[in-house]
């Protein structure tokens, strides 16, 4: 039985985009869906038996219509290909509200064939082309419900009480799911869940401290042939029998994820046998490009646009359609002879660039007031202008002027 698991797809990223020339919409937006089409041309060549995706469609909980149908058409494109598609439930995909509807959940009311859509936890028995396979969801968890059960009679839980209200809750699920299996068939946990001790991607800085978790002990049942996980950016297995995966995304977000490989895995299970074997898989993905280029610049550069001309030329090829940022560090004495229009023309073959300068100041000698007073005003205003970096035919007018106003003061 061959399967693909694939997560956060995160429908509607536009950072870095512009609109398209010919269909109108944003290029970030157009970089996702074709990541996305990769995965399903390879699933109908290759005939797979299911696509399992672990959450997070898209970026909003509402989705914009253009957003849903493209969704949509690829969700039908493999459905029509008689590939099965599972479909769980992100904190993502949840509306903001309760009793709202989720963004994947017309695919369950309508019933779409070979389309399931995991908005609970509970073990759904799908029947696929290799035969059948059960999966034991474990959704994001709606944590108004959970709260309620994690109280105590008497008092409310403090937070970190609370949230090990609802860890307990959770291992608790996957527990009693992997009980009740059955082991003639294969099995799969598919989960949309922060596992404590997994690496961070981009999404870091918006993961709060009080955000569920469980423990990889408590998920890493020898009852699933293979844990199936959504919910963190950076790919990775934590386990390895049984496996244990994060899948990542198809497509990078940001800059936090400019080192890192985005795709899909391809799981192959063992039927029909006594004896359980599973290969996995990764497949690369060949997205849009982050780069990020560094430069320090010395108060000595006699031409500090040539040096940053110079660097970019030399990652002409890599520049090439990917979103760059160029980091300059230098002194304040030469940023007045750093020619910006000239370096974003030699970016442009970029898709998206931006260009940031930090500027350090430089230590100057301080003249005590005794050392002031004794200066004559055309030796203080000498040095003003060495300080504000002031040099050329305009510090020459200045001291012209200077001498001017100095003469007539004299005279009076």
């Amino acid at each position: 039985m061959k399967i693909i698991h694939f997560a956060d797809l995160h429908l509607g990223v536009e950072t870095y985009g512009r609109p398209d020339a010919d269909s109108g919409l944003n290029t970030r937006f157009l970089d996702f869906l074709a990541a996305f089409d990769k995965l399903v041309t390879y699933a109908v060549a290759e005939k797979v038996d299911l696509v399992l995706f672990c959450g997070d469609a898209f970026k909003s909980r509402d989705p914009s219509q253009t957003q849903q149908r493209e969704f949509a058409r690829r969700i039908r494109q493999l459905a029509d290909n008689n590939i099965p598609v599972f479909l769980l439930i992100g904190n993502h995909d949840l509306p903001a509200a309760s009793g709202r509807a989720t963004s994947t959940e017309i695919y369950d009311i309508l019933r779409i064939s070979r389309v399931t859509v995991a908005a609970k936890p509970g073990i759904y028995r799908i029947a696929t082309a290799s035969g059948d396979i059960q999966i034991a969801a474990l959704p994001w968890p709606r944590k108004g419900a959970l709260e309620v059960k994690a109280q105590n009679d008497d008092r409310p839980l403090s937070a970190e009480g609370l949230k090990a209200g609802i860890e307990a809750i959770l291992s608790a699920k996957v527990e009693r799911m992997a009980a009740e299996l059955d082991p003639s068939l294969p099995a799969v946990l598919a989960a949309h869940i922060w596992v404590d001790g997994a690496r961070l991607g981009s999404e870091k800085s918006l993961v709060l401290g009080n955000e569920p978790t469980v423990m990889l002990g408590n998920i890493a049942s020898p009852k699933f042939d293979y844990v199936a996980l959504g919910h963190l950016h950076k790919r990775q297995v934590l386990n390895e029998t049984p496996p244990v995966v994060y899948a990542g995304g198809l497509e990078r977000l940001d800059f936090g994820e400019e080192k890192d490989d985005k795709g899909f895995y391809e799981v192959e299970l063992t039927t029909g046998s006594a004896i359980k074997k599973v290969n996995y898989r990764f497949h690369r993905l060949d997205g849009r490009r982050f780069l990020t280029l560094e430069k320090t610049l010395g108060a000595d550069c006699l031409d500090p646009t040539a040096e940053v001309l110079a660097l970019i030329e030399a990652n002409r090829e890599l520049i090439m359609n990917s979103v760059v940022q160029l980091k300059l560090r230098l002194p304040e004495s030469i940023a007045p002879a750093l020619r910006e229009s000239d370096i974003k023309s030699a970016l442009k073959g970029a898709h998206y660039f931006a260009v940031s300068r930090l500027i350090e100041r430089e230590n100057r000698s301080r003249y005590g007031v005794a050392e002031a007073e004794a200066l004559s005003p055309r030796k203080a205003l000498e040095q003003y202008l060495d300080v504000q970096a002031i040099t050329g035919t305009r510090r020459t007018e200045l001291l012209q002027h200077a001498d001017i106003l100095l003469a007539e003061v004299s005279n009076s």
